[in-house]
């Protein structure tokens, strides 16, 4: 049986997945394709038609999109990492569409206008808008981790992974949200773990 092949670089959103497979501990084949040149070839676009990464390939299935292919290797491979009960699924949907749908919109606001973008084009209002944006998602975490540990209660979870990895960007760009003290908590034991130091060397 051939190993599982994973196409992507800690540099871009495939750091989520990254993160995930090293997570559930499955053998797997790397190959470093960029979110530049390297995912608009024709051998690349067989994979993933739309030339993004990640991109996942086992045996028949192939998956594009980072919180798909993670929440897959967690149900397939991942030992406790996926929800047991239909209700704990649905949250662990849940906060997985609403990490990419709350947090990294106003995130990438602030990357572009802090890193990406040209400095002529780069508007500092944006910046100070999508910050204070933030505040109302952050809110809404910090609640939800009020009285528990992890996103789903006592143990850590593909849903932590995948809301954790997120907001990865959030430690680049030199965010404080320190006023959020549960997300504070949470989010440095995510970003603690052994899995996330490997796949940050990929």
């Amino acid at each position: 049986m051939s190993k599982i092949k994973l196409y992507g670089i800690a540099g871009s959103r495939a750091h989520r997945s990254l993160w995930g497979i090293e997570e559930v501990g499955v053998d797997y084949e790397h190959l470093p394709v960029s979110y530049m040149e390297d995912s608009k070839t024709a051998e690349y676009l067989a994979v993933n038609p739309n030339g993004k990464v990640p991109a996942l390939v086992d045996g028949d299935l192939t998956i594009f999109e980072s919180m798909a292919i993670n929440l897959y290797l967690a149900k397939a491979y991942g030992d406790g990492l996926y929800p047991d009960t239909a209700a704990a699924e649905a949250l662990t949907w849940q906060w997985s569409v609403w990490g990419i749908s709350e947090i990294e919109p106003l995130q990438m606001q602030m990357m572009l206008n802090t890193f990406l973008l040209p400095e002529e084009k780069r508007n500092e209002r944006t910046v100070a808008s999508a910050g204070r944006q933030l505040a109302r998602p952050l809110a809404v975490l910090d609640g939800a981790l009020a009285d528990r540990e992890w996103l789903l209660g006592d143990n850590f979870s593909i849903a932590d992974l995948n809301v954790a990895a997120v907001m990865l960007l959030l430690g680049m760009l030199k965010f404080d949200y320190s006023e959020h003290a549960n997300v504070q908590r949470w989010a440095s034991a995510c970003h603690a773990r052994p899995a996330l130091a490997r796949a940050q060397k990929l």
